[in-house]
C-alpha cells in the first residue's frame, strides 16, 4: 500500500511538474503515464475518468488525479495523487507571481506566452483525437474501420450540434447523451 502511495505521489508530481497548460493540455501525459507505462487503467477506462472528470466540479487534472488515485489506493491514493498533481502547480504559481507581475509589459514575456499557447493547444488537439478514435473505434493506437461506431458518431455529430448550433446548455446536453448512450448500448 504504501510503495503504491509512493507512486502515485512521484507519478502525479512529475506530471503536475512537466504539464504545460493545464486543463486538456495534461491528458496527453496524464494518458501516458497511467495507461501506457503504468497500467493502472485501460484506454477505454481512462476514457471514461475523463468523461466523469468533465461532468463534476473542478479542474480535470485534479479530478482525473483524485479518480486514478481511489482506483490504485482507495481515498488514501486520492488524496496523495491529488496532492501530488496540484503542489508544483501551486508552488511554482507563489514564486513566479512577482515575476510574471512586473515583466508583463516585456516583448520576450508575450513571446514565451504565445509560444506556450500554441503547445498547450497541440496537447489539448492530441488529447481530443485520442478521445475522438476511443470513441468512434474503440482503440486509439490501431484503428480498423470494421470497429467503426455509428451509434457513437451519431451521439457525437448530436452533441456538437446541440452545444454549437443550438447553443443548448452543456449539462442538458451531457444528460441528453447520457440517457441516449444508456438506451443504445
Amino acid at each position: 500500500m504504501l510503495l503504491n502511495l509512493v507512486r502515485l505521489f512521484s507519478t502525479f508530481f512529475k506530471i503536475g511538474l512537466f504539464s504545460i497548460g493545464g486543463g486538456y493540455a495534461i491528458l496527453p501525459m496524464i494518458k501516458e503515464q497511467v495507461v501506457l507505462a503504468k497500467h493502472w487503467l485501460t484506454g477505454q477506462e481512462f476514457t471514461d475518468i475523463i468523461t466523469i472528470s468533465q461532468m463534476t466540479p473542478g479542474p480535470i487534472a485534479v479530478n482525473t488525479s483524485s479518480f486514478v488515485g481511489i482506483r490504485v489506493a482507495g481515498i488514501p491514493g486520492a488524496v496523495v495523487a491529488t496532492v501530488g498533481c496540484v503542489i508544483c502547480g501551486f508552488t511554482i504559481s507563489i514564486l513566479l507571481y512577482r515575476f510574471f507581475q512586473k515583466k508583463s509589459d516585456s516583448s520576450y514575456m508575450s513571446a514565451v506566452l504565445d509560444g506556450l499557447k500554441a503547445s498547450s493547444l497541440g496537447l489539448v488537439l492530441s488529447a481530443a483525437f485520442s478521445i475522438l478514435l476511443l470513441t468512434l473505434f474503440g482503440t486509439d493506437e490501431h484503428v480498423v474501420l470494421s470497429s467503426f461506431q455509428l451509434p457513437a458518431a451519431i451521439l457525437l455529430v448530436t452533441a456538437v450540434l446541440l452545444l454549437r448550433k443550438f447553443k443548448k446548455p452543456p449539462v442538458l446536453v451531457i444528460v441528453f447523451t447520457g440517457i441516449v448512450g444508456l438506451l443504445i448500448y
